[in-house]
């Protein structure tokens, strides 16, 4: 495949769709220092598209990507709301 196209095989990519699907908080901390966080929009071969708390997109090129992760706070509070779920059927 050339490197010119989409390859959905790689687990980087999948792993930015499977945030997509979830609508989950990401940090990306960038080359520069800088840190990002929001809900992963779209991506392409090159960038990263990002809505943040202020619903302002943001794309970034994945070259300047540092590391990206799921908010911890945010797997809290779904933890929390599936405990809060199981409370109310008990």
């Amino acid at each position: 495949m050339p490197a010119t196209e989409f390859d959905t095989t790689l687990p980087s990519i999948r792993q930015l769709q499977n945030w997509i699907k979830q609508k989950a908080t990401v940090e990306f901390k960038l080359m520069t220092g800088d840190v990002i966080v929001g809900k992963v929009f779209w991506q392409d071969i090159n960038c990263v598209s990002i809505v943040d708390a202020n619903n302002e997109q943001i794309s970034v090129w994945k070259m300047a990507i540092a590391y990206m992760k799921v908010r911890s706070d945010a797997v809290v509070e779904r933890d929390l709301s599936k405990s809060a779920q199981k409370k109310q059927v008990i």
